[in-house]
């Protein structure tokens, strides 16, 4: 007989109680956990074998929620690549905050066809709106927690970027910015910031907003990275009096709107030029060569190129191996990809407590999974740019 039958049978035999379903609703999960990282690791915990593919990498404190109560787990670590265990359900809040938003459209009457088959498919058409304050208090308790947390320690890297949403607004159906911050700490780790809504991108939107981040102890940014948003960079200037990067991907669609069709390829390859160079003096020379050779036959061209070259090439101003990373804002691509997919289901928002709910919510376990993955970026890399120079290591190494 297997240890594990073993084990097993001394759970049955043991008074049939509560206690009894969570120590075998732990049971389960720890071998359901255990064979899947196996699966991941090639091999089975302490064996040596070439055929294995990772190391683990001790172990992190998660609970979880079932039927039978709180059961606390330890979830195994890798040193390359995450795990998040099948049975956790990592998108449960954001389901919720996705249900409790459409209940809410349906009830103040902003629906679309869609948000009503899918209230139908629910069966919650007959919900009032107590009861749908009462779904949504959950969810905003936890949102809003995270939301206000504090923050701690230096926070070199800063991206903002927004999106647009629809929301009913006396009547009438208006576009908000919806603003999402994300930061890297002086760990090396990704963290959601906070969320905002706005009905422009103005200067003074733009500093209530990193001012809130200020208050609640966000420090250390040494480079805001953003669109051209209007007034983020004099509000990034006085509130952190950081430096402020413009996306180079948005600011290379931007100049080639300025090309004809049929050149656009030609002036796509001479920009990239300027972003293959190894140092920021060079990648200067270069812009300028470039910026003269097109000023010749595309005059707007040049002329664009002559306002925007500091803000596009600010990035080079900082660690070699961060440029990837802090040259636009593709880091937070995925993310606003995600919140348009779950709002195209609501179609327009009843309000604007509703797009924080659903948002916050998506946000909230975008860091969970950004927490037990690996770090974002090195600990040496970032003690250049960090007061700190100190290198702090963990540990357990991860």
């Amino acid at each position: 007989m297997t240890e594990e039958r073993m084990a097993l049978i001394e759970l049955v035999e043991k008074q049939a109680d509560g206690d009894l379903v969570r120590e075998m609703l732990a049971f389960a999960a720890e071998r359901i956990m255990e064979a899947e990282v196996e699966v991941r690791t090639g091999a089975t915990k302490g064996a040596r074998t070439p055929l294995r593919e990772v190391q683990r990498n001790g172990y992190r404190d998660r609970d979880w929620d079932t039927r039978a109560g709180r059961i606390a787990r330890e979830i195994p670590k890798l040193r390359k690549g995450s795990y998040f265990p099948s049975f956790l359900e990592p998108r449960r809040t954001a389901e919720k905050a996705l249900v409790a938003v459409i209940q809410e459209a349906y009830v103040h009457g902003v629906s679309t066809r869609s948000v009503d088959d899918l209230v139908k498919a629910m069966g919650a058409g007959g919900m009032s709106k107590s009861q749908v304050s009462r779904l949504c208090a959950e969810i905003d308790e936890r949102v809003n927690a995270f939301l206000s947390r504090p923050l701690e320690g230096a926070w070199p890297y800063l991206w903002l970027d927004a999106t647009y949403l629809k929301v009913r607004e006396s009547g009438r159906i208006v576009s908000r910015a919806v603003i999402v911050a994300v930061a890297v700490n002086e760990d090396g780790k990704r963290e959601v910031l906070g969320v905002a809504t706005g009905p422009s991108e103005a200067e003074t939107f733009w500093t209530e907003f990193l001012r809130s981040l200020a208050d609640r102890g966000l420090r250390g940014v040494k480079l805001v990275i953003a669109d051209d948003h209007k007034g983020l960079r004099a509000a990034a200037r006085r509130v952190f009096n950081a430096t402020h990067q413009r996306c180079r991907v948005h600011w290379m669609r931007n100049a080639l709107a300025h090309a004809p069709a049929k050149q656009r390829s030609a002036v796509a390859a001479m920009l990239k030029t300027i972003f293959a160079q190894e140092t920021k003096a060079d990648a200067e020379a270069q812009w300028e060569t470039v910026a003269d050779a097109l000023r010749e036959k595309i005059e707007k061209l040049g002329i664009f190129m002559d306002v925007f070259r500091d803000d596009v090439l600010a990035y080079m101003d900082f660690p070699r191996e961060h440029w990837a990373q802090i040259a636009s804002t593709n880091p937070l691509e995925r993310v606003n990809r995600e919140i348009k997919r779950r709002a195209d289901v609501i179609g327009i928002f009843p309000n604007d407590d509703a797009i924080i709910r659903l948002v916050g919510a998506l946000m909230l376990e975008t860091n969970d999974e950004w927490t037990v993955a690996r770090r974002y970026m090195s600990l040496e890399t970032l003690a250049r740019v960090t007061d700190n120079p100190t290198v702090r290591l963990p540990a357990v190494a991860t």
